[in-house]
This record gives C-alpha cells, sequence and structure tokens, in this order.
C-alpha cells in the first residue's frame, strides 16, 4: 500500500539552530479525503526562515509534519471547486502528500487557492507572486511609502523577500541600497535586481561601506535581518524615516523569541525618538483580506513585464528538506528557497 512521507521534529529538545538530527523522516498511509475536502500531492516545498520561529514556539505539534507553504496538485477531490489535476497553493508542509479544506488545519490567512500556469511558473506562488511577494509589498509600499529620490535601504537584499522589496522601492523612483553576504549576491543584487548599490555585511569595513553607499542617510530601511546590520544602518537614519521590521534572521536562533526585537527597539529608542523615525511590525496576515487580490494580479503583470525580476534556488528531492532549511538559515541560499519533492507537470 503506498505511504505518505513526511519530516517531523524529532523528539529531543530543540537547540538554537536546527541539525540534522533535529529532524525524523516518518511514514503513514496517504489520507483520504471527506466531505469538503482535497487530497493533493506535493511538488515544492517553501523554506523560509519565518518556519524555524514556529518551531522553537511550539506551534508545530510533535508528530505532526513541518508547516510550510507549498504548491501541490489535486489528486481526489470532494471539495467544490477543486479538480484532480488542478495545480494549487496551500499548507501540505514537509510531507508528500496532504488534504486541504474542512476541517484541515492551517493559519488563517493561508487560504488554497488554484494556480494559473499561464501567468508564470507555479513555484512563483509560494514566492513572488505569493505570500513572499505580499509581505514584501505590505511592507515597502504600504508601511515604508518611498518617495522618489529618497534612499531605501533593504537588509537580505538577494532573499526570498528582499529582493521584491527593493525592487519594489526602485519602481516608486528611490535610490535602492542592498546589503547582502557573499561578493556573487551582490553582484546579483546590482547587475540582475538593479539596485543601485549593494554592501557585503561580511567586510570589515561594512559600516563604512553602507555609509558611503547612503551619502543622503536612510529614508526608509526593511529590516531583514537585526545583529551588527542594525547597528550599521541605525546612525544613517534621516528626520522621518520609516522602518519596517519583517525578520531578525541574526537572532533567530535566541532562546526568547521576542527578546531580539525588544533589544533592537531599546538600542534604537534615542535616535528613532530624536529623528521621529516610525518602526512597523510586519505580520503579512494583516494585508491578506484587502491587499491579495489586487496584488497577486499586479505583481504577476510585473514579473511578466520584466518589472520585477525574481531568482529561486530550487533544490531537488524530499530527503534533502532538513538539510536546505539548515542551509537557508545559514545564509548558504541564493534567491528563494525551495525543494522541490515531485515532478512538475509544467516543465
Amino acid at each position: 500500500m503506498p505511504s505518505n512521507s513526511y519530516w517531523t521534529l524529532a523528539d529531543r529538545p530543540l537547540g538554537p539552530w536546527p541539525t540534522p538530527d533535529t529532524f525524523e523522516r516518518r511514514e503513514a498511509p496517504i489520507p483520504a479525503p471527506g466531505p469538503g475536502q482535497a487530497l493533493t500531492r506535493t511538488i515544492y516545498v517553501s523554506l523560509d526562515p519565518y518556519q524555524w520561529g514556529y518551531k522553537k514556539r511550539g506551534v508545530e505539534a510533535r508528530g505532526a509534519p513541518c508547516h510550510a507553504r507549498t504548491v501541490g496538485q489535486v489528486v481526489e477531490s470532494r471539495m467544490d471547486g477543486f479538480q484532480p489535476g488542478d495545480l494549487v497553493f496551500n499548507t501540505n508542509g514537509w510531507a508528500e502528500y496532504g488534504l486541504m479544506g474542512e476541517g484541515v488545519p492551517r493559519p488563517g490567512y493561508m487560504i488554497p487557492r488554484k494556480l494559473d500556469p499561464t501567468l508564470g511558473r507555479i513555484s512563483q506562488a509560494v514566492g513572488v507572486v505569493g505570500m513572499l511577494g505580499l509581505t514584501a509589498y505590505a511592507g515597502m509600499i504600504l508601511q515604508g511609502d518611498p518617495k522618489a529620490g529618497e534612499t531605501v535601504v533593504v537588509s537580505a537584499a538577494s532573499g526570498g523577500v528582499g529582493q521584491i522589496a527593493g525592487q519594489l522601492a526602485r519602481l516608486r523612483g528611490a535610490r535602492v541600497v542592498g546589503i547582502a553576504g557573499r561578493e556573487e549576491k551582490c553582484r546579483f543584487v546590482t547587475e540582475d535586481l538593479r539596485f543601485d548599490a549593494c554592501v557585503s555585511h561580511l567586510s570589515p569595513s561594512f559600516r563604512e561601506d553602507l555609509a558611503a553607499a547612503c551619502p543622503k542617510g536612510i529614508d526608509v530601511y526593511f529590516e531583514n535581518v537585526g545583529g551588527v546590520v542594525f547597528e550599521a544602518v541605525l546612525p544613517l537614519f534621516n528626520p522621518g524615516a520609516r522602518m519596517t521590521i519583517c525578520g531578525l534572521i541574526a537572532h533567530y536562533g535566541d532562546a526568547d523569541g521576542t527578546a531580539a526585537r525588544t533589544a533592537l527597539m531599546a538600542r534604537g529608542e534615542a535616535i528613532f525618538r530624536e529623528r521621529n523615525v516610525t518602526v512597523h511590525d510586519l505580520f503579512v496576515g494583516d494585508f491578506v483580506a484587502d491587499h491579495e487580490a489586487s496584488f497577486l494580479r499586479d505583481m504577476a503583470g510585473w514579473v511578466a513585464a520584466g518589472e520585477v525580476r525574481y531568482r529561486e534556488d530550487i533544490r531537488q528531492g524530499f530527503d534533502q528538506l532538513p538539510a536546505a532549511f539548515i542551509e537557508m538559515l545559514q545564509g548558504g541560499n541564493f534567491g528563494k528557497m525551495l525543494v522541490q519533492v515531485s515532478p512538475d507537470p509544467t516543465l
């Protein structure tokens, strides 16, 4: 009888960062869909930094598949509006098969939807034309609101969210400076994504490099990292600047997941107050109801027209999920990290 392979958290305490023995592969029967449900086969699994926070905070139940946004294909359906063969965005997690529909637990804002492969690669539904893209749009356009001629800085600029956020600021006419790691990532940010400049946080002269790239100060900062990156940005804020906290990946290994933001706000308090800097927290679920439909339409158009470019880092094979996840958290990915676990029928 065919079985459903899935990865779950092993029965041991979590360390600051994941290791190979953090995860355990298990087998279970392929579930049968009940009324109002559909069975889907997973094609792409999205790996994102926030997922480690889910695990450390106990959001995921031990023994259940690790959470992840996914692209899949309907195998069997008792769910209105979905037929076998349909391609879908859903949340199967780190599992070869999963159910969606009535009674299937999922984050409230991650609603399954059908995908149209004529509008772009289906893998982009968990990236630029999906929640990651909406995250970048909400943080940069709706919160940061860059104006033509302003200086915008984006940390983790070659990552899944950062590369989109910077290009959206560029479409607004802003001068965009990225922060990345390896030199090849910095070249990608300037040559492919067309940022005006990019500096490496690995450079011993990082602070000076960033200041030189922002001679008129910083008006909008899209924060993905924290740590020494935030320390370098802080003194460069202009009066009336805006900062969006999308992520603090440098601190995802901390024992207290909330302490990093508290420490960041305390460190910046004097400058925030003196220069009237507005700081926004970013949770994409707050923007789905009012903005998702229009965003998906607009972003699909920008991508098709080449106005927004996007790089994916796709690893192959279900067995690669733990290693790819660990590598992503260490900054080893180059672009949006995905694992393809079954054939993509559109390729």
